[in-house]
């Protein structure tokens, strides 16, 4: 596990209250929710003269609850180079997805 997605987890854990938050998680893991789940979907590379000189991870991250409107969404937003993606529901759960560059 590398440095930035290791505390990008513990952020996670503080601001939802538990260790509910899953790492791209197989298909066959029970989650408990309320839940985290992310994924790294990206790499947003800069470069300079065709060389990349900065690789920053870019993270789905999805809030799951029965509840419409748990407050660690909006903490999550307060957090640098994060952004409000959708919500749907799906199962009678609530998926609300942020996009963040971490």
């Amino acid at each position: 596990m590398n440095d930035r997605r290791k505390q990008l987890q513990s952020i996670l854990e503080e601001m939802i209250g538990n260790k509910n938050v899953y790492y791209q998680p197989p298909e066959s893991l029970k989650m408990v929710y309320p839940c985290i789940k992310y994924t790294k979907d990206n790499i947003s590379s800069e470069r300079a003269d065709n060389i990349n000189y900065r690789n920053t991870d870019r993270y789905q991250i999805t809030v799951i609850d029965k509840k419409p409107d748990n407050v660690v969404i909006k903490a999550i937003l307060g957090l640098p180079m994060s952004s409000y993606d959708r919500h749907y529901v799906s199962d009678n759960l609530n998926h609300d997805i942020i996009i963040i560059y971490y």
